[in-house]
């Protein structure tokens, strides 16, 4: 009888231990289903309005696009740049900037499928770009700035672009990357206009930490840490990069600057993206109101 009932517990532990099996390996399949083919052109356009002070009412709402990582290499198809070029435009920006890491370490791109797709994207203002670590990694950086000439896209290593309207001034500082570039936060401060708002463009968003503590800038956008890429609902991401550990994502404001990291457009490392969908933002700048 023992024997009996014991034979009748083995036969019901593997019967649930092949439907947990089962359950386990569909779920597994839907996650990576999910991750690697829906997610990555599951483009989210995120609205963000921004009141700046001391921001002139000749550029009340005016309209920025970042775009960031977008990881030039097999893990970006032509047909998904093309949709990302055409919802950037049907934004209808000001300015569009883009944040870093146009191309990746360790894979080629085609210069002049880049440069057809990148010379479509449309500003009233100008296209503004800054480096990232992997597009120094790369070791096609030379390609690169031409791929960035040729697509009329402003490369701000370490320059500053003004924009006027009338007698008023919006400044575009960027700052070649902090870490694995050359970077020359003096020299930009030295060329920004006087009594005018700048933004700062930077590939890593932990750099706020030493650009707030200038009082320059109103505004930092950043990318860099594709908002961990893969996470797990509720919890922090597992693995962050060097320079983009503590403000991995979204709004932060650091002494009197504001800090936006955006979350990308492009992977590296595994080809999949979970809960940390790709992004464009748009950003719609107020001037204080009016006394």
């Amino acid at each position: 009888m023992l024997a009996k009932h014991y034979f009748s517990l083995i036969k019901t532990v593997r019967r649930w231990v092949g439907k947990f099996t089962i359950i386990a390996i569909t779920l597994l399949t839907c996650c990576y289903i999910y991750s690697s083919k829906i997610e990555p052109n599951w483009i989210e356009v995120v609205s963000i309005e921004l009141t700046i002070p001391n921001l002139s009412i000749a550029f009340n709402e005016f309209k920025i696009v970042q775009i960031s990582d977008l990881h030039a290499s097999r893990f970006m198809p032509e047909k998904r740049l093309e949709r990302i070029i055409k919802l950037v435009n049907q934004q209808r920006p000001d300015a569009i900037a883009i944040t870093g890491d146009i191309i990746t370490k360790g894979s080629r791109f085609d210069s002049q499928k880049l440069i057809q797709e990148l010379s479509k994207l449309r500003s009233r203002t100008g296209t503004l770009a800054v480096l990232g670590n992997h597009d120094h990694w790369a070791k096609q950086l030379n390609e690169l700035k031409q791929v960035l000439a040729s697509s009329k896209i402003n490369n701000l290593d370490n320059q500053v672009y003004e924009i006027e309207r009338g007698s008023n001034k919006l400044a575009f500082a960027g700052i070649d990357d902090p870490y694995w570039g050359r970077p020359d936060l003096e020299q930009v401060i030295a060329q920004l206009p006087d009594n005018s708002v700048a933004i700062l463009l930077v590939h890593e968003p932990d750099y706020i930490e030493k650009a707030a503590k200038t009082h320059k800038f109103a505004l930092q956008l950043s990318g860099h840490s594709h908002g961990g890429q893969i996470r797990i609902p509720f919890l922090d991401p597992l693995v962050l990069p060097y320079g983009g550990k503590k403000y991995f994502i979204g709004l932060s404001k650091v002494e009197d600057t504001i800090e936006y990291t955006n979350r990308g457009l492009g992977m590296t490392g595994l080809p999949l993206r979970f809960n940390s969908r790709p992004e464009i933002t748009v950003f719609t700048l107020h001037a204080p109101a009016q006394a």
